[in-house]
């Protein structure tokens, strides 16, 4: 069992910048691909990055590409998602998740753990 918590949300102006922390459980941390992920009340949870256990791979939603940067520290078990040029359109819940698999994934359904999500208000 792997027990993630997300920190770093709040309420920044358009334009702004946040990082996100999510922290793990467990030691072995380093075997799993983590995501992100983001949902808004009544749609579907949205794929935000994903990064492989060894962090060299890494995906984005085109909607986040070149403003976002997902990054882990295997070492302290630790996965960040640093967010630039913020939009009001990034407003949502963002969780953090894990796979008993080293490779990533953009799937939400393939993903075995989550956090309880933060909350991410960027207003205009």
């Amino acid at each position: 069992q792997v027990q993630l918590v997300e920190s770093g949300g709040g309420l920044v102006q358009a334009g702004g910048s946040l990082r996100l922390s999510c922290a793990a459980s467990r030691r072995t941390f380093s075997n799993y691909g983590m995501g992100w992920f983001r949902q808004v009340p009544g749609k579907q949870r949205e794929f935000v990055a994903t990064i492989c256990w060894s962090g060299s791979s890494t995906y984005y939603a085109d909607s986040v590409k070149g403003r976002f940067t997902i990054s882990r520290d295997n070492a302290n078990n630790t996965m960040y998602l640093q967010m630039n040029s913020l939009k009001p359109e990034d407003t949502a819940v963002y969780y953090c998740a894990a796979r008993e698999a080293s490779a990533c994934s953009m799937e939400y359904t393939e993903y075995d753990y989550w956090g309880q999500g933060t909350q991410v208000t960027v207003s205009s």
